[in-house]
């Protein structure tokens, strides 16, 4: 701001042109003392009116800055209704987080195959990994397994990424008599499965059929780790055989017929069927002889020449018709139960038959005839004598 001892300084000229260039009215006919006075009253009024427009300028720029400040306090209102509902969310219940963590132990339980005890435990740590595949009758199969922490281990290491959609299963499949190569196989189907237990029953249809099962785990888009592979089985014809109970001491009843049918004496079964058996059921498994007295029993009790074997067959015949009804087997009349079942028993010779089966209704009008071939061919083989060992 001019004062008026510097301006008093300056020429008049000066000054007018200073008069001018603010907007003085009237500076023309001033003089010098005039022209400082209406200069100083010129600075003034401006100095006034540029400390306004400040004082202005800064009330609009504490407005704008408080304006955000007014939102930032509703924002900073609401965020914590905000945080409190996000914090809702999440399970800070103990009882909540307690049956969370119970389900996600249950899930990994239910994946885990293990059979052995933990590492602390006192118990024996199961060190073999085996699927044992038994025939319990022609529409039913039981698988029995073993497997070691390890093998899970290593299971979860090969699939890496993918063992969190992994779920254990069991696969059965289907093979042709006697084939000795994976390209003879066919997948039946893939079986769900879970930890906690060592067995698992399979039902399966049009029986006499040859199957083995794969035990592992398969991934969400298909991949397939495999922990150990059965024995072939061969199930036996619908009523072949006698339904079998579900628990070893029903087992051990029939045990030398599900043995035998589940391939334990097929020289491409192997050891752990036997070892299974005799482990579960606590006695020897195998020939008779080797079994209950030990290889070469008939030499040392002296048995060779009294050692004898008889087989014969003979042939049943059974159906049923209308009560009242005629039947004959092979020309020979044969009697009706009062429901119209029949059965007959034949000799069976060594040669073929030929037999009509014929039945006429009660009032004659109609016949119907069924013809069975049957045939017997005997071959008695030469006696094997087991040398003694010791």
């Amino acid at each position: 701001m001019y004062t008026a001892a510097t301006l008093r300084t300056q020429t008049v000229k000066d000054l007018g042109k200073l008069a001018e260039k603010i907007g003085v009215e009237g500076w023309r006919a001033m003089r010098k003392d005039e022209l400082v006075r209406a200069l100083v009253r010129a600075a003034k009024r401006k100095a006034a009116k540029r400390a306004n427009g400040r004082a202005a300028s800064n009330r609009k720029t504490t407005a704008k800055k408080k304006a955000p400040a007014r939102s930032s306090v509703t924002a900073k209102a609401s965020t914590p209704k905000a945080k409190k509902k996000l914090l809702a969310r999440k399970p800070t219940d103990p009882r909540i987080v307690r049956k969370i963590q119970r389900a996600n132990e249950s899930r990994e339980q239910r994946k885990n195959l293990a059979t052995g005890k933990k590492r602390n435990s006192k118990a024996p740590v199961v060190e073999r990994d085996q699927v044992v595949l038994l025939v319990r009758d022609a529409y039913w199969l039981q698988a029995i397994w073993e497997l070691s922490r390890q093998n899970i281990e290593r299971a979860q290491a090969a699939m890496a990424a993918q063992w969190h959609t992994a779920r254990p299963v069991l696969r059965l499949v289907q093979a042709d008599a006697g084939a000795t190569t994976n390209a003879a196989e066919r997948l039946v189907r893939e079986i769900d499965i879970h930890g906690g237990v060592k067995t698992w029953y399979i039902d399966v249809q049009d029986s006499p059929k040859n199957y083995r099962v794969d035990i592992g785990y398969v991934s969400g888009n298909g991949k397939y780790c495999s922990l150990a592979r059965s024995n072939s089985v061969t199930t036996p014809r619908p009523g072949a055989t006698e339904p079998a109970a579900g628990d070893w001491e029903d087992i051990a009843d029939n045990c030398e017929k599900i043995y035998a049918l589940s391939g334990g004496y097929s020289e491409e079964t192997g050891g752990e069927l036997q070892e299974l058996f005799e482990e579960r059921l606590g006695r020897r498994m195998g020939s008779p002889v080797g079994t209950q007295f030990g290889v070469g029993a008939d030499k040392s009790l002296g048995r060779q020449s009294n050692f004898d074997f008889d087989v014969d067959a003979e042939l049943i015949v059974y159906g049923a018709t209308k009560p009242n009804s005629h039947v004959t087997l092979a020309g020979t009349p044969v009697k009706l139960r009062p429901d119209g079942s029949f059965s007959a028993r034949l000799s069976m010779p060594d040669r073929r038959q030929v037999l009509p089966v014929v039945a006429s209704s009660p009032d004659g009008a109609e016949q119907r005839t069924v013809v069975l071939a049957v045939e017997r061919n005997t071959k008695v083989m030469e006696p094997k004598v087991k040398e003694s060992t010791g």
